[in-house]
């Protein structure tokens, strides 16, 4: 038998043993909840991302050269100061996304993240060298980056995409150049990215706006599809081609190069 004191105590125990559980569900809870991601993009297939806590992200720096960059936002001297990155993501060699890495990465002590043959023949620091392959990962700050396949070329190496995994659980999956391809199936099943940042300027390079809206339709369920890679150069598509392909598709976010926005 339990004596009269002994149950008071107990009931006493639970009581006073609540509220830091009910408190710790509640934190559980809030750290699921979205936090603002801030994406910015730059023109053709750069975007500068910063997470919740801070980390920032620069994409495909093609920036002194590209036409459609804003005049304000191409010195690089604010990647040494105003903006200084904690990665550089590299999807592949060309020109269009690769040709500031070099100066970036000297001038802000960035790491470089890409395929291994790339990052490797950029002779940089060893702390700035983070090369990897298809399915490798890498965590900077609070958000950890995947990498997967493309469909597409590069030399040296091999072209990448990216899946940025942020603390609240969100993923910004960047496509890089590629065509639609099966395996985006295994993209989504694994990573299910809700903001798409989406390659579709066709042309003799890419994919057009067409496929690019077939791959949203057939593999993918965003609640955000960014565009990217067209209206930079003559034979990529204009952003009335872009708008016509996804013609009532409400999650087609159309930026200006420059223009930030917060998910």
């Amino acid at each position: 038998m339990f004596s009269r004191r002994s149950v008071l105590l107990a009931l006493a125990s639970a009581c006073f043993a609540t509220p830091p559980l009910l408190a710790q569900a509640h934190h559980a809870s809030a750290a699921r909840a979205p936090q603002p991601i801030t994406v910015r993009w730059l023109g053709h297939a750069t975007f500068e991302v910063t997470s919740a806590g801070g980390t920032r992200i620069l994409i495909d720096p093609f920036i002194t050269q590209n036409p459609s960059t804003p005049e304000s936002l191409k010195s690089l001297d604010r990647y040494s100061s105003s903006w200084k990155p904690n990665a550089i993501l590299v999807s592949h060699a060309h020109f269009d996304h690769a040709a500031d890495v070099p100066g970036i990465a000297k001038a802000s002590g960035a790491p470089v993240i890409s395929v291994f043959e790339y990052v490797n023949s950029l002779d940089l620091p060893q702390a700035q060298q983070m090369g990897g392959n298809v399915g490798g990962e890498f965590k900077v700050g609070d958000v950890i980056v995947h990498l997967v396949p493309a469909m597409h070329s590069s030399e040296p190496g091999r072209p990448l995409g990216f899946i940025l995994h942020f603390a609240d659980g969100r993923k910004i999956y960047f496509t890089g150049d590629t065509w639609i391809f099966g395996d985006m199936s295994l993209i989504q099943e694994l990573y299910h990215p809700s903001i798409i940042l989406l390659c579709l300027g066709g042309g003799p390079y890419t994919e057009d706006p067409a496929t690019a809206a077939l791959a949203m339709k057939k593999y993918f369920q965003p609640s955000a599809i960014i565009p990217m890679h067209y209206g930079t150069f003559p034979a990529l598509a204009t952003e009335a081609q872009v708008r016509a392909a996804f013609a009532g598709d409400k999650r087609l976010v159309v930026m200006k190069p420059g223009e930030a926005r917060q998910f």
